[in-house]
């Protein structure tokens, strides 16, 4: 019984110590996000080259992910 009340005192204090760490990354901003981009080809996973300023400037959001080593074969 002494195990559990450690343990969970112990996360509660992880927890009280996570705090300020959240409120300072809450109020960080990515530098890159709203701002505008130069045309980008980039190739799909539909073998097929994605070229943003034709296809999708003003015409849609835009998400580039990247996974890596995610459609290769191991």
């Amino acid at each position: 019984m002494m195990t559990r009340r450690f343990t969970v005192g112990l996360l509660h204090l992880i927890a009280l110590l996570m705090i300020p760490m959240t409120i300072q990354a809450a109020g960080q901003q990515d530098p890159l996000i709203g701002k505008q981009t130069v045309n980008f080809t980039l190739s799909s996973t539909e073998d097929r080259a994605i070229n943003y300023g034709p296809e999708y400037y003003d015409k849609a959001f835009l998400i580039v992910t990247f996974f890596p080593a995610a459609y290769t074969p191991t």
